[in-house]
């Protein structure tokens, strides 16, 4: 949401990483650990204290996201009531967004002068990687167009799947689905042979991210994980054929389109061939986005 948002309103949006996060956070909990190889200590000790926490511990992610919570709200941002890694500062009439993933950080706003001090605020405090305009992100590529618009894909992930499931060679199709073939489950005593629930979880993770296009087609084949066959299993290799034709497909977001949220759905007659109830019912709604 917050590139959807810096796109809509013309917005910078920046990138930045923590180097070594983890290790900002302050324990609170009494863990000791082994004494390291190496570490010459006056007198005889068999384990130390941990008073910061170290890549690992079960506490450390939290650790530090509190850590970060606490520097980030006391230089005057409040946390969103929708999105607790969301961070909103509001000065002079001008707002700057700063959005944490782990120890990702992403920082938009309509001030290029707020978003510079927030940025000078955060280096002094944390040791950080400043990658300038935020162009891939958490596995996603932003790709400019040249209306103005940008493209979240994830072509990266496309091509390591199509290579993983040994499709990278295979021929591309128009559409994920074969409209002529009807799916049934299946009794049999046997399975497929072919990694059916891997593919399928790949495919879902795309999904969900950047290739809505896709969501019929992956809920379809996600009927038949308890006892996939080869037609299963060939609907699945359908869809691996349809994303190598389509890899810089995904989720465009253009600056001042509408913003309204708009609701579809639509659905079949009796189209499934065990209960004949119906298939295909799907529901969308847009806001800022629209699928390129």
């Amino acid at each position: 949401m917050i590139i959807a948002i810096a796109k809509y309103f013309g917005w910078p949006l920046d990138q930045l990483d923590v180097v070594t996060a983890f290790l900002y956070g302050i324990m609170k909990e009494l863990v000791f650990c082994a004494v390291p190889e190496g570490v010459d200590l006056d007198g005889d000790f068999d384990c130390l204290e941990l008073v910061k926490a170290i890549y690992g511990l079960k506490q450390a992610s939290r650790v530090w996201n509190e850590t970060f919570d606490e520097f980030v709200c006391s230089i005057g941002f409040q946390v969103s009531a929708f999105d607790p890694c969301l961070y909103i500062k509001v000065v002079d009439g001008h707002c700057v967004l700063v959005l944490v993933y782990v120890d990702d950080v992403l920082i938009t706003g309509s001030s290029p002068e707020l978003i510079s001090r927030t940025k000078t605020d955060l280096k002094t405090r944390f040791e950080m990687t400043d990658s300038g305009k935020c162009a891939f992100v958490l596995g996603i590529e932003l790709v400019d167009g040249p209306d103005g618009s940008v493209t979240m894909c994830q072509r990266r992930y496309v091509d390591d799947i199509l290579k993983r499931f040994a499709m990278d060679e295979c021929k591309a199709v128009v559409s994920p689905v074969d409209i002529s073939t009807r799916l049934v489950p299946s009794d049999a005593a046997t399975k497929v042979n072919a990694p059916f629930r891997e593919a399928v979880g790949a495919l879902m993770h795309l999904m969900t991210a950047t290739r809505p296009d896709i969501a019929y087609a992956v809920g379809y084949v996600s009927r038949f994980m308890e006892n996939p066959q080869e037609e299963h299993w060939v609907a699945v290799k359908r869809i691996f054929r349809y994303l190598q034709g389509t890899k810089t497909h995904g989720i465009c977001f253009k600056p001042g389109d509408n913003i309204d949220f708009r609701g579809y759905s639509d659905a079949d007659w009796a189209g499934d061939l065990a209960d004949r109830n119906e298939l295909g019912q799907q529901e969308a709604v847009k806001c800022f986005a629209v699928y390129e």
